[in-house]
């Protein structure tokens, strides 16, 4: 097997501050442990050994560099054949990277070959990483409850950061006392609200790492409660603006409220201007090039729309389909959110209280927010399998074979999750826990359920119902999340993917 004086020559060059050519820094171990690890010595090592079981001649067959993280290595084939890193295939003189306990076979296909897997030798300046972000606890508490943010929103145009409990109780303390929301830290008016899922990861990791930082369960439960930030919430402001009108026509239509405003909002039109000496309101009349006062009269058209209308301080949603926006009302039983992604939609709302799309108030189909078990599909999606078109070829082969429709085998699972009978740990949508058929989700929020109902699917279904040449393949070690799939066809036809990983981050 591999021999400690050769098993990585040293490069020609090596910079200052590298380390001593006889440090050894990885190694390559046999799946075989009665011969000895191949040693790598150098940065930059040329990996003399074995590399067919029939036989004990070395070849040098690849180059091992390591990499500035000090935690992953390049590898380049340097050898006449195919040779297999963690499932896929690399070809001659061409790279990959890899990590610790990477597999590498020297050859095209096991069976033969011999197997080997990459070890980082541990050092204290090994596997550390060297980019960090450093964040002062001071900066990432929230100063209202001047503790770590829990469920971090940020307040624009001020863009300070929040908990999301603590700045929706200041949101409705506001409401009740003055028509704007001012900013808790700056006193700015605050505009737009909207989760901050960055920040959270952020505070997240620093909670983690510090257990001194991390709230008891009843305050955070208390915290959660309080929460009313679901997705990006357009703030109204009741402060009016005065717009000088150039006076050369008796009737002037303008709007004086909120930028963003639907149809229950109140409408502000100047009806009428005359001539008066004693007037404030001074305007410009161009054709007599000299200053008037003039008397403007207000007419304030409200719009009750079922039993509401918006004053100027109503928070509006923003649909995420149409663009139109729609008052932010809790508690009146019809919906506004998709449960599995959160963002706001106005057709169920505005359908609800029967008003129908404008120019001036764009309104998009109920249909775009439906119960899980009104929805309906026709073609497999193109995120399923992770958009492994071969896989998806499978299933739907699959699935004819079987004399079925799509909408059938859909339906059946959708019974088997409304009787809890999935585990939904995989299920990317928020809520996955509450989830029934009649909770209401928005269109691409069903298609990731629909392609998680598919990997379910295939998983149950017997091996002998497949197509043939699908039927013999071979689980890849990194199943549903692998990477190679999306680059390499041969690899994505050669391999079964839609199967759990038993190696990686996933596994």
């Amino acid at each position: 097997m591999g021999e400690s004086g050769e098993s990585a020559e040293c490069s020609a060059s090596a910079s200052a501050s590298a380390k001593p050519s006889d440090e050894i820094w990885a190694k390559l171990v046999q799946s075989d442990s009665r011969y000895p690890d191949v040693e790598i010595r150098s940065d930059k090592g040329q990996i003399r050994s074995e590399i067919s079981t029939a036989s004990c001649d070395k070849h040098r067959w690849c180059k091992i560099v390591r990499n500035s993280d000090l935690c992953s290595a390049t590898l380049k084939n340097k050898s006449s054949n195919t040779i297999l890193v963690d499932g896929a295939e690399v070809g001659k003189g061409d790279t990959v990277v890899i990590k610790d306990r990477s597999e590498i076979i020297p050859g095209p296909a096991k069976e033969g070959f011999v197997s080997y897997k990459f070890q980082i030798v541990s050092s204290p300046e090994i596997c550390q990483t060297l980019l960090k972000i450093c964040v002062d606890v001071d900066h990432a508490k929230c100063s209202i409850c001047l503790n770590i943010w829990h469920d971090v929103v940020t307040v624009a145009p001020c863009l300070h950061n929040f908990c999301n409990g603590c700045f929706s109780e200041w949101l409705r303390r506001s409401q009740e006392k003055r028509s704007t929301v001012l900013c808790p830290q700056c006193r700015a008016v605050v505009q737009f609200v909207g989760k901050n899922h960055f920040l959270r990861t952020i505070a997240e990791d620093m909670v983690k790492a510090d257990s001194s930082l991390r709230r008891s369960h009843d305050e955070v439960a208390l915290l959660d409660t309080y929460a009313s930030v679901r997705s990006n919430l357009v703030i109204g402001s009741g402060k009016k603006s005065r717009k000088r009108e150039r006076a050369n026509t008796t009737m002037v239509n303008q709007s004086d409220g909120p930028d963003h405003h639907c149809s229950q909002c109140g409408n502000i039109t100047v009806i009428q201007c005359q001539t008066r000496q004693s007037m404030q309101h001074n305007i410009f009349f161009p054709h007599q090039s000299s200053w008037f006062s003039v008397l403007i009269i207000y007419d304030i058209q409200f719009t009750v729309v079922g039993g509401f209308q918006c004053d100027p301080s109503t928070i509006h949603l923003q649909c995420q389909e149409c663009g139109g926006m729609m008052p932010s009302r809790t508690g009146l039983g019809v919906p506004q959110y998709c449960l599995g992604c959160d963002r706001p939609f106005c057709g169920a709302y505005w359908s609800a209280l029967g008003v129908t799309g404008s120019g001036s108030y764009p309104v998009c189909s109920p249909d775009t927010l439906r119960p899980i078990s009104e929805h309906t599909i026709s073609g497999i999606p193109l995120v399923a399998h992770e958009k492994n078109l071969h896989e998806q070829n499978i299933t739907e082969s699959c699935i004819r074979q079987m004399g079925r429709t799509l909408q059938d085998v859909i339906s059946e699972w959708i019974a088997k999750l409304n009787n809890r009978e999935i585990d939904t740990t995989r299920l990317m949508l928020n809520h996955a826990e509450m989830m029934t058929a009649g909770t209401l989700v928005c269109s691409d929020c069903y298609q990731k359920l629909v392609s998680f109902f598919l990997y379910w699917f295939r998983i149950s279904t017997p091996k002998h119902l497949l197509p043939p040449e699908a039927s013999t393949r071979e689980d890849c070690w990194y199943g549903y999340a692998c990477r190679t799939q999306h680059r390499s066809e041969e690899h994505a036809r050669k391999r079964n993917h839609v199967c759990r990983p038993t190696r990686g981050s996933h596994s």
